[in-house]
C-alpha cells in the first residue's frame, strides 16, 4: 500500500527520521519509482524499523552482521555501524557482532566489515618494523 498524499522529499526525509540514514538507491528511487520505494520500505518497516520483540541495537546488530556476510558496500555497513554507534552500542560489541562473520562467511567477507567498523571508529594498524612486501587492504578497492 502506498501512501499518495506524501510527496517523494517528504518520504525520504521521513525515512532518514526513522532509520538515521537513507542510501543512495533510495534517494534514486524516490524520483524513479516512488511507488516501489514505498513499498520495498514497509517491509523494511515491519522486519526493521517497527518495535517488536527485539530491541533496535540487537536488530542493526544483525543487519551490520548480515551485510557483512552478504558482502555489501562499505558504505552500507558504515551507515548501520553508524545507527548502531548512535543508539550507544560500545564499536567494541560492534566488532565482536561482524567477527561472527569469520567462521560461516570467512576472511574475505569479515574483511570488508572490519574495514567498515575500523573507517568509522578510526582504528589505525601497526606497522611492522620489519621489512615486508606491500600486503594491501586485501579488498578489490
Amino acid at each position: 500500500m502506498t501512501d499518495n498524499s506524501t510527496t517523494p522529499q517528504e518520504y525520504i526525509d521521513e525515512m532518514a527520521r526513522k532509520r538515521g540514514y537513507v542510501l543512495d538507491y533510495h534517494k534514486k528511487m524516490a524520483q524513479a519509482d516512488f511507488e516501489v520505494l514505498q513499498a520495498a520500505n514497509g517491509i523494511v518497516s515491519a522486519a526493521y524499523l517497527n518495535q517488536r520483540k527485539l530491541d533496535r541495537k540487537v536488530k542493526e546488530l544483525i543487519f551490520i552482521v548480515s551485510l557483512t556476510v552478504m558482502r555489501a558496500s562499505k558504505g552500507h555497513i558504515q551507515s548501520h555501524i553508524r545507527v548502531a554507534l548512535d543508539l550507544g552500542v560500545p564499536a567494541e560489541e560492534i566488532l565482536e557482532a561482524i567477527e561472527i562473520a569469520l567462521p560461516e562467511a570467512g576472511v574475505v567477507a569479515f574483511q570488508t566489515g572490519f574495514d567498515a567498523w575500523a573507517e568509522v571508529v578510526g582504528i589505525e594498524g601497526l606497522e611492522p618494523s620489519v621489512k615486508v612486501h606491500e600486503g594491501g587492504s586485501g579488498s578489490a578497492e
